[in-house]
């Protein structure tokens, strides 16, 4: 670096936003371009310390101090290329990653973290503007043909790698576009579709097709997958939401998360609504069950739409500012985290449990009562109880419920295919294979609901165990996605993948 003390005396300075009274009218994105010199300023206060604990905290490995370094030089396509070595989707982590990579960057042990996120995102932009990301076609094709179902990150990344390994390959995804979760589960004001269908079309030009409002199981039968390709991925996601079993929770205006931001992100499309049931916030008194970003992205999708009032609800404690003992530092710790859709407003409750819900047809109102946590000596949650006297109730006419995800929904492939569940209801593998033969499976599917960088993580790794199953019932070498292997053995211990 050309000054290695630079985080001493350069503060960490975060990415632009829209001011509130605008932002919230509309669907754009809240967060302005990172500015190119802004960005090569924060890659400076990289330390390019010995042992690069960001790169270990990334699931994907990214070389993150090469490409500050990069930066910081100027030597922006180079930068790009070190970043695209290893993800295959840096414009959507640039985005929408809580950067696990942050919270283990060196300098975050004495000074505010290096801004990676913002770094990563103009490096991407710019190699966009420059012309750098081209189409990356197989130069010679293996004659096999590998079905992947589900099109979001994890299938996506797991398509591309297939596919530059000179598999031909097929996306099925039930949905009328591709995308998965990050076209109809995160918000536009958070990431803008052109920069899905940008990255889409690029997969398309190096020979993936993709099958639209297809159900595979349904649509294709299952004999009709086996009989046609010689490998099955499943990226099927984790769909299945979690439920609350309360009194009331038959009342009208109680919904699912996952359905209300599907309806309002193919509102912001322009698609017609009619067999979509209607959800909307305008003129409501809002109540948001959950404390991840789903939560939240339905927090900021109910500003947009009007709400009249918006209330988060969870029964977890507030975190803490500073970094609990119980998770030190490089972990990822559990902090209070003000997302873009807190800022925006709304009350947040802390230790309250939903009990039950009012109202005759409709709900009107949520029954809370407070709880109380136990904790063991470092601090970790082990028990809870309600408060006698406590119990209240708060206005709504919209509850949205967004308390996590168990596992893939009904899915029609997994019970006629013979693939089996663990105890959580994910997809049981072993090295990325089902107990069906021939059948794969990656991402939430297997993980349970998790990060946009596990599953591109996940994808990857999927698609070297893919390949090397297919090259192996023809005694040949892996040739494709075994550059990630290359890539693996290249890295230094601290840069090692997280392991399953």
């Amino acid at each position: 670096m050309p000054d290695p003390k630079a985080f001493l005396h350069v503060p960490r300075q975060e990415p632009d936003k829209r001011p509130i009274e605008e932002r919230v009218h509309d669907d754009e994105p809240v967060y302005l371009p990172v500015v190119d010199e802004r960005a090569r300023t924060q890659a400076e206060r990289c330390m390019d310390c010995g042992v690069p604990f960001c790169q270990h905290g990334c699931p994907l490995g990214n070389r993150i101090p090469d490409w500050n370094r990069l930066v910081t030089e100027g030597n922006w396509k180079q930068a790009y290329e070190q970043l695209a070595a290893t993800n295959n989707f840096p414009e959507f982590t640039g985005r929408i990653c809580p950067a696990p990579c942050e919270s283990a960057c060196v300098a975050a042990l004495v000074t505010d973290p290096v801004t990676i996120e913002q770094i990563e995102q103009a490096i991407i932009e710019r190699a966009f503007r420059e012309g750098w990301v081209q189409p990356q076609p197989p130069d010679t094709r293996t004659g096999r043909r590998v079905a992947v179902v589900g099109s979001g990150p994890a299938g996506l990344a797991c398509a591309q790698e297939l596919n530059r390994a000179g598999h031909r390959v097929v996306v099925f995804e039930r949905d009328d576009r591709p995308g998965g979760l990050l076209r109809y589960g995160v918000p536009d004001f958070k990431l803008k579709k052109d920069v899905i269908d940008r990255r889409i079309d690029l997969l398309e030009q190096e020979g993936i097709a993709f099958n639209c409002g297809v159900e595979a199981g349904e649509d294709v039968p299952v004999e009709q997958l086996q009989a046609e390709f010689d490998a099955l991925v499943l990226c099927v996601g984790a769909a299945d939401e979690r439920d609350l079993e309360v009194p009331g929770r038959d009342l009208d205006g109680i919904h699912f998360a996952w359905p209300y931001l599907h309806r309002h992100s193919k509102q912001v499309a322009g698609d017609d609504l009619e067999y979509l049931p209607e959800i909307d916030a305008e003129g409501k008194d809002v109540v948001v069950v959950g404390g991840g970003d789903t939560a939240s992205d339905c927090i900021g999708t109910a500003h947009r739409q009007g709400a009249r009032s918006i209330t988060n609800v969870t029964h977890g404690p507030q975190p803490p500012n500073d970094r609990p003992a119980h998770q030190p530092w490089p972990a990822d710790p559990d902090t209070l985290r003000v997302s873009i859709s807190h800022e925006e407003g709304g009350e947040r409750l802390w230790t309250v449990d939903v009990v039950g819900f009012e109202g005759e047809n409709r709900v009107e109102g949520v029954r809370l009562v407070d709880v109380e946590w136990e904790t063991d000596a470092d601090g970790r949650r082990t028990d809870k109880h309600r408060v006698p006297g406590t119990e209240r109730t708060r206005s709504a006419g919209l509850v949205l419920l967004a308390i996590g995800y168990q596992g893939p929904d009904a899915d029609p492939l997994l019970g006629p295919l013979g693939v089996t569940l663990d105890d959580r209801g994910r997809v049981e593998t072993t090295d990325w294979q089902t107990a069906a033969d021939g059948v794969f499976a990656a991402g939430d599917a297997t993980r349970g609901a998790s990060l946009v960088v596990w599953a591109i993580a996940d994808g990857r790794e999927c698609a070297a165990a893919v390949d090397r199953a297919l090259r192996s019932s023809r005694d040949e070498a892996p040739v494709g996605p075994s550059r990630l292997a290359r890539q693996q053995r290249a890295r230094p211990p601290s840069g090692k993948p997280n392991e399953r």
